[in-house]
């Protein structure tokens, strides 16, 4: 099972806003609001983190095949 931290922490998200939703206590729903929004950041920041990866494992590769048909063969 292959998760990404961006759709593990939207999934808490969506936890939290579930449980804001059945609080009966108005401080618990806040907090719980509050909780959503804090994930919600959080998988903005690992998307922007896994575009960032992708993008470097690209380069590299790209930079590995270029050296290697510059590379003469023995």
């Amino acid at each position: 099972m292959s998760t990404t931290m961006h759709s593990f922490y939207l999934d808490r998200a969506a936890e939290s806003r579930r449980d804001a939703r059945d609080a009966t206590l108005v401080n618990v729903r806040e907090r719980f609001l509050a909780s959503e929004q804090t994930w919600r950041e959080l998988a903005t920041r690992a998307k922007k983190v896994e575009t960032q990866q992708m993008k470097l494992i690209a380069r590299k590769s790209a930079e590995r095949a270029a050296l290697a048909s510059a590379s003469p063969s023995l």
